[in-house]
């Protein structure tokens, strides 16, 4: 992703705000070990699998890979962390009720977790200079969708909005 290095010094100051809280990562399997249509998905992009790669390849940046733990790498296999997993058990156990939504892509996985999230009922804050895609076209296009057709649903901010607002961060402790 081109923009990635441009967005990741927001996603990393969003992540070092609260690692604890923070979990998150995409790993493809092989295409013999995913259901029906997804099978179809990763014969196509066979070269972007775990089996092809391998782990030292599919995990996070270094760069938030520094803060693991406390911050938990929770693996998902679709483009949904809400399908095929405990995600939202996991959430709720942990009594969340709002998800900070950063990284990529913004018109695949991201799309995916924050239809689930409105879904389920969680506040959504996407953070719009901690989000990139492949594609500035289709990026555009879901920031698009994001502030008109989910305006009631999801709320779009800055990195310095969160955090100037984030109680806890450090920003929030430096201006009061």
């Amino acid at each position: 992703m081109p923009w990635l290095p441009r967005v990741l010094p927001n996603v990393v100051s969003v992540t070092a705000a609260h690692p604890e809280r923070t979990p998150g990562s995409f790993r493809p399997r092989s295409p013999a070990r995913v259901p029906a249509m997804w099978r179809r998905y990763y014969e196509r992009w066979g070269s972007m699998t775990i089996d092809e790669l391998g782990p030292e390849m599919i995990g996070l940046v270094q760069d938030l890979a520094q803060f693991v733990p406390p911050a938990r790498i929770f693996d998902r296999h679709v483009y949904s962390p809400w399908t095929g997993s405990d995600f939202h058990e996991q959430l709720r156990a942990a009594h969340v009720d709002t998800i900070i939504i950063t990284g990529g892509e913004t018109d695949v996985c991201v799309l995916a977790t924050v239809l689930g999230a409105v879904d389920w009922g969680y506040r959504v804050i996407l953070v719009t200079d901690a989000l990139c895609s492949s594609a500035d076209e289709t990026h555009d296009s879901m920031m698009n969708i994001y502030l008109n057709r989910f305006g009631q649903q999801v709320e779009c901010v800055t990195t310095e909005t969160l955090l100037g607002s984030w109680a806890g961060s450090a920003r929030s402790r430096l201006v009061s």
